[in-house]
């Protein structure tokens, strides 16, 4: 009887062990245009490395932008893709990138940011108690207005447009990172 206890005790431990190692190993860091994102680095040291940002990175960089996205924060970064720019007229990207747009780039960049640490959980939250709707103050300060819930949150801009959140709650040391499919334009 000892030995079939001692057995019993030996299997439960041997099976819990492996859960263990399971849950663990599927705790990693989120991926962002085929780039880990590490929760111990801010959202420029983790954006660079994401090959789906490069022109949002550029327009972070020719804005001045750099050092503001380094600083402690928190901050919540609607980050539209590479493909979300390339949406946008022809021409604009190029345009907004000059050094005499900088105002406007600026403009554009900050009313993708808001103070705080906003993840899919927070937003959920304040959708339900907006009645279906999150209006949000930008860093920029104009609004935008989130909707929907969970992995099927969208993000309205001043103009109407509609950006899908395609990757949630991608932590940063100072703030998250939530993945658009749309460039958001304030008024």
């Amino acid at each position: 009887m000892k030995i079939r206890t001692i057995a019993s005790a030996i299997a439960i431990t041997l099976a819990l062990s492996t859960t263990a190692i399971a849950g663990s190993m599927q705790t990693k860091d989120p991926m962002v245009g085929g780039a880990a994102m590490y929760p111990s680095k801010d959202i420029i040291d983790n954006a660079v490395n994401s090959k789906d940002h490069t022109t949002l990175v550029a327009a972070v960089k020719a804005a001045g932008l750099v050092d503001t996205l380094k600083s402690a924060g928190p901050f919540t970064v609607f980050a539209p893709t590479n493909e979300a720019f390339a949406a946008l007229p022809a021409g604009t990207v190029d345009t907004l990138l000059k050094p005499e747009n900088k105002e406007t780039l600026t403009g554009i960049l900050t009313y993708h940011v808001v103070a705080g640490t906003l993840d899919s959980k927070a937003l959920d939250k304040q959708i339900k108690a907006g009645g279906g709707k999150a209006s949000l103050t930008t860093v920029q300060g104009e609004q935008v207005t989130v909707s929907g819930s969970g992995n099927k949150l969208k993000v309205t801009d001043a103009k109407g447009n509609v950006a899908n959140i395609t990757i949630n709650n991608v932590y940063q040391k100072n703030g998250v990172i939530l993945v658009i499919d749309k460039v958001l334009l304030p008024n």
